[in-house]
């Protein structure tokens, strides 16, 4: 699916035609007399996102009657499987969301609206937001995509599932030898999983690799960040273990489960799942039963957990009511009413002010994302920012030698050497 939308996209050349036509959309009362547009706006989710979202565009379109929206929203492998051809043909949603991995291969290919000039004619309002903040959306100086939240690897836990199966819980700094006996245990114990696959190998692999003081990519974005083939095979040897315990499930059973309602610890199937700290709140309510935050195992989480922007929203190139998408989005971002909708599950809110207003409405547990990302940034304030050009493939051919190596049909000393050879060629040539 990476592939193809790469492939899509390297053959877009798009050139704006200037003289887009700007409107006024200040909020004021003559706004409402202004000719009436539509803007459409794309994300990928869960249902209860699309749910919510639905309702903070409801909200958006009685505040600003002229201003009509038509959603777009899938699964994630949907969602860029349906936003690959609209780029092609250059007719990408006016607001699309978008991920750090394909943010700058959209805006390297000219698809994507610098934002910085709605931000210094005070369209969307940043006055409670850390610059650092910003800076995950910027590639080139340019902001490209404004985050809507800040979120943090986890392991999303169901202690009194887990608390059926072992004598203890796990600390906060837990290892990762810790973590291999503790799901092995309950899998001895209940006859199900301890936990669900690593499935979003670079998510966890480069997490793996902070832990240990490196990095998925260099510096520059040519080459891989690490030296060591050893750290793979350790990485995807433990997975082989756990799979050969029956603690793991495998990929191919992991991907037919469609939608969080079917997922392993939402239906007891396992007590702990590898996450991102926004999705604890989708959990939390599809889940109805109470579900811990804790950190993944280490030595070195100081380092591994590290601020991401759990997405962004972009405005495209090609759309022609930009400053009205520039509207929804400072709305979205600003507006105490539509935060308290939304709740930080598209992550920790950067607005300072919405957060600290939000953090008031929340029930204790949906409190503990919050505690988690602030303990987070106070530790370590480091935002990642967007991959370099090349990602969408190599993250690509992560995910299949990942199957190759969990279905036994290549060793991980294999797919270490097969992994660096193939992503430094493609890193090597992109940048």
């Amino acid at each position: 699916m990476k592939k193809l939308l790469f492939s899509t996209l390297s053959l877009v050349m798009v050139f704006c035609a200037g003289g887009c036509v700007k409107l006024d959309l200040l909020h004021s009362a003559a706004s409402k007399e202004q000719e009436r547009v539509t803007i459409r706006i794309a994300w990928w989710g869960e249902q209860p996102r699309h749910d919510y979202t639905m309702e903070v565009i409801e909200l958006f379109e009685k505040e600003y009657p002229h201003i009509n929206i038509e959603p777009e929203y899938a699964y994630w492998d949907d969602y860029w499987k349906r936003l690959a051809p609209l780029a092609a043909a250059n007719q990408l949603p006016d607001i699309v969301q978008m991920d750090l991995l394909y943010l700058k291969t959209y805006s390297e290919n000219n698809l994507l609206e610098d934002m910085t000039p709605f931000i210094e004619e005070g369209v969307i309002n940043t006055e409670d937001i850390s610059e650092d903040v910003l800076l995950g959306g910027k590639v080139n100086g340019s902001l490209y995509g404004f985050p809507l939240g800040m979120n943090v690897p986890a392991i999303i836990v169901d202690r009194d599932l887990l608390s059926s199966a072992i004598d203890s819980f796990p600390e906060s700094n837990w290892t990762w030898a810790d973590y291999e006996e503790i799901v092995s245990k309950v899998h001895n114990a209940k006859g199900i999983y301890g936990t669900n696959g690593m499935k979003s190998v670079d998510v966890f692999f480069s997490y793996y690799l902070r832990t240990k003081g490196m990095n998925l990519y260099n510096n520059s974005g040519t080459g891989l960040g690490y030296e060591e083939d050893q750290l793979f095979i350790d990485y995807f040897e433990m997975q082989l273990r756990l799979l050969e315990k029956g603690a793991f499930p495998r990929a191919d059973e992991e991907d037919q489960i469609k939608g969080i309602e079917n997922g392993l610890l939402v239906n007891k199937l396992a007590p702990m799942t590898w996450a991102y700290s926004n999705q604890y709140i989708g959990l939390l309510e599809t889940a109805n039963r109470e579900l811990d935050l804790i950190p993944p195992p280490g030595p070195g989480q100081g380092d591994g957990l590290t601020l991401r922007p759990s997405m962004h929203f972009s405005i495209s190139k090609s759309s022609k009511n930009k400053e009205a998408a520039a509207l929804f989005i400072n709305f979205f971002i600003n507006n105490i009413e539509a935060n308290q909708i939304i709740k930080g599950e598209r992550g920790v809110p950067i607005s300072s002010t919405v957060a600290e207003k939000i953090v008031t409405i929340l029930s204790e547990d949906q409190k503990k994302v919050f505690d988690y990302v602030y303990h987070v940034k106070n530790n370590n304030p480091k935002v990642e920012k967007a991959d370099p050009l090349g990602a969408i493939e190599v993250v690509s051919l992560l995910q299949d030698i990942s199957d190759q190596i969990l279905f036994k049909k290549i060793t991980p000393s294999e797919g270490a050497k097969m992994f660096r050879t193939e992503a430094n060629n493609i890193l090597s040539k992109k940048n």
